[in-house]
This record gives structure tokens, C-alpha cells and sequence, in this order.
């Protein structure tokens, strides 16, 4: 899935100065390798690390894990982090009547 610039085109729909075209490297100078993110509608974003977060109250927060899960449903105990607490909780099925489970 090809994934927006992160700036904004220029009126003519060409990219700005001094940044490459998506899917091309840029040339001439060394670049910033780009972050890879990935958006999972069902749970949390996974980005590339090390990562840094600056969260609400102005803390910024550091991972230096090579993949880390970050919140986007701010159930996590962990936030910004993710614990899997968006994940559905399944219970276990009730033993019948004689006390065997199913």
C-alpha cells in the first residue's frame, strides 16, 4: 500500500524542491532513510524504531526497539504503548452441570 509524502504537493502536483519523488532515492546528497509504518485498522501502529513520542502533556517518550506497536484505541496500561488491550477478551466456555468442561 503506498503510503503519503510527508509534505504536501505543490500546486502543480509535483513534489516540492529538494525532496525526492515517492519511490525514488533521492540523489546528489545523503538522505534520512524513511521510517516504515504500518496501520493495522484492527490494532496498534507499527513503526520502525528507535522511536520517539512526544505525548499531550509535552514528555517525550523513547523506544529504542527495532519494531515498536504504538496505541491508537488508548486502552493500553502501557500508553503510548501497546499491551493488546484492543484485542476482544474471549471467556473461557463454562463447565456443565457434572463439573467436566466441554
Amino acid at each position: 500500500m503506498p503510503c503519503p509524502s510527508d509534505s504536501a504537493p505543490t500546486p502543480s502536483g509535483s513534489a516540492p524542491s529538494g525532496s525526492a519523488p515517492s519511490g525514488s532515492a533521492a540523489t546528489g546528497s545523503a538522505a534520512t532513510p524513511a521510517r516504515r509504518v504500518s496501520v493495522d485498522p484492527q490494532g496498534p501502529v507499527l513503526v520502525e524504531g528507535p522511536v520517539e513520542i512526544a505525548l499531550d502533556d509535552g514528555t517525550v517518550v523513547r523506544s529504542d526497539r527495532f519494531v515498536v506497536a504504538v496505541c491508537t484505541c488508548r486502552r493500553s496500561r502501557t500508553y503510548p504503548w501497546c499491551d493488546t488491550s484492543h484485542r476482544p477478551r474471549e471467556r473461557a466456555a463454562s463447565p456443565d452441570e457434572d463439573g467436566n468442561s466441554r
